[in-house]
C-alpha cells in the first residue's frame, strides 16, 4: 500500500496508583483524557481549533463503566467532530481505532483523527465490580474459570505441556522488559528484577506468576493521524502507516477446537506485512501486546520467527532487549509500564512513534526504521482472544 497516512502526534500521561485513602491525588478518566490531548496537540503544532470538524477516535473504557462514554469525551473536552469513533476491542482499541482513522482519512471525510485512550481503573468511585459478558455468565464462572487471569494460566500452561516451554523462557520476556522500564521515564515499576525474582514470585495460577500479569494503573495516550501531504508540514518526522491486519474469532469454522497457543495475531500480521510488502526478517522491532508474558511468546511464534512450540528455544538464542537481535516491548510493555485499563494498547502505539521518530533516549534502537505493534481484546470461552490486530509502521 501506499504510505498515504501518518501519526504526526504523540501524547502519554505519567501513570498513577494513587489512592484517596492514603492521602493521594486521584483523577479520574476524564482529566487524563484532557491532559493527553494537550500534550499531543504540542507535540503536533496544532491547536485545539485545527480539531475542530475534524475526527476524534475514543477508547471505550470499563471505569466508569458508560455506553456514551465518546459522546461524554467529546462534551467534557469541548470539540466538535465530523466523525466520532468508538472502541470497544479491548487491547485492540489502538489498533482498530488507527485502521478506522486512516480509512477516515483516505476518504476524504476528515483531514485529522484524533485518537484517544484513558482510563481510570483504579479511582475508588465508578468501577465496575461484575462483568456482562454473556460468554463469562454462561460457560466460563460455572466451571470455576474466574477472570482472565485463570485463563491464560490455562493458555500458558498448555504451552508447556505441548512443547516443553519452561518458566524460565517466560521470565526472560518479564525481566527484558522491567530493564527496558528501568530506562523508560515514564514506565512506572522500575525496581530491579532477576530471573531468581521472577521464579519466587508468587504463583497465582499455575505456571502463571504475579510477574507474568499486568497491574493496573490510571493514565491517558492520544495519537494524532492525518494525510501523508499534511504529514510534510509537522514539525517531527512523520511516522507511515504502511500496514496493518485484524482478526476477530479467526477461528470460527475450523473443525477441530481451536489451538488455544495460537492467536490471531498470526493472521493479522500476515495481513499487516503483506500490506506493507515486508517480512517478519525486515522488523526492527516489536511492540507486542503484553496482558501475560504468555501472549507474548505465543505472537512471536505466530508473526513467523520461527515455528509454533518453538518459542522457548527462539527466546533461549535471541537476544529481545532494545540493542539486541529482536527488540521486543522497549518501553517496558504493560507488564512494568501498568495497564492503564482500556487504554493499554495505545501503550505499545506511542513507544513505537518514539522509537522511529529516535526519541526513546536510553533505549533508543539503532537505526529503527519499521516495526510492528500488535493488538490483542478479549479472553474469550471457546477460543483464547477474541481480537487481534497489527500494524506496521515505518519512515520514508
Amino acid at each position: 500500500m501506499s504510505a498515504d497516512v501518518a501519526i504526526i502526534g504523540i501524547g502519554e500521561t505519567p501513570y498513577s496508583r494513587a489512592r484517596a485513602d492514603r492521602g493521594e491525588v486521584v483523577m479520574s478518566a476524564e482529566q487524563y483524557a484532557s491532559w493527553a490531548v494537550s500534550l499531543a496537540l504540542e507535540d503536533a503544532g496544532l491547536s485545539k481549533g485545527d480539531l475542530d470538524g475534524q475526527g476524534l477516535a475514543v477508547a471505550g473504557t470499563e471505569w466508569p463503566h458508560s455506553e456514551i462514554w465518546s459522546a461524554e469525551v467529546v462534551q467534557n473536552l469541548g470539540f466538535r467532530p465530523k466523525l466520532l469513533l468508538r472502541g470497544d476491542f479491548g487491547g485492540n482499541n489502538a489498533v482498530e481505532l488507527a485502521v478506522q482513522a486512516a480509512a477516515a482519512i483516505r476518504s476524504g471525510l476528515v483531514d485529522y483523527v484524533l485518537l484517544l485512550g484513558a482510563d481510570s481503573p483504579m479511582t475508588p468511585f465508578g468501577t465496575q465490580t461484575a462483568r456482562s459478558w454473556r460468554y463469562d455468565i454462561d460457560y466460563m464462572r460455572p466451571f470455576g474459570l474466574m477472570g482472565f487471569v485463570t485463563l491464560a494460566g490455562l493458555m500458558m500452561s498448555r504451552h508447556m505441556s505441548a512443547y516443553g516451554t519452561k518458566a524460565e523462557h517466560f521470565g526472560k520476556i518479564a525481566v527484558t522488559q522491567r530493564e527496558h522500564a528501568r530506562l523508560n521515564p515514564n514506565a512506572y515499576v522500575k525496581a530491579p528484577l532477576t530471573m531468581e525474582d521472577y521464579l519466587k514470585s508468587r504463583m497465582l495460577s499455575d505456571p502463571l506468576r504475579l510477574l507474568d500479569s499486568v497491574m493496573f494503573v490510571n493514565g491517558g495516550l492520544a495519537v494524532i493521524m492525518t494525510s501523508r501531504e499534511r504529514a510534510s508540514r509537522a514539525p517531527k518526522r512523520p511516522i507511515y502507516l504502511l500496514g496493518y491486519g485484524l482478526a476477530h474469532n479467526y477461528a470460527e469454522g475450523d473443525p477441530a477446537m481451536p489451538d488455544i497457543t495460537t492467536t490471531g495475531v498470526k493472521v493479522a500480521a500476515r495481513d499487516a506485512l503483506g500490506m506493507a510488502g515486508k517480512s517478519p526478517g525486515s522488523l526492527d522491532f516489536l511492540q507486542l501486546y503484553d496482558d501475560f508474558t504468555g501472549a507474548v511468546l505465543m505472537q512471536i511464534e505466530d508473526i513467523g520467527f520461527c515455528a509454533k512450540g518453538e518459542g522457548g528455544r527462539f527466546l533461549e538464542r535471541t537476544d529481545i532487549s532494545y540493542k539486541g537481535d529482536l527488540p521486543v516491548n522497549t518501553g517496558g510493555g504493560l507488564l512494568s509500564n501498568g495497564q492503564p485499563g482500556m487504554a493499554a494498547g495505545f501503550v505499545h502505539l506511542v513507544e513505537a512513534v518514539r522509537q522511529l521518530r529516535g526519541e526513546a533516549t536510553g533505549r533508543q534502537v539503532s537505526d529503527a526504521r519499521i516495526g510492528l505493534v500488535s493488538g490483542l481484546g478479549g479472553l474469550a470461552y471457546g477460543n483464547n482472544l477474541a481480537n487481534a490486530g497489527a500494524l506496521v509502521l515505518g519512515v520514508m
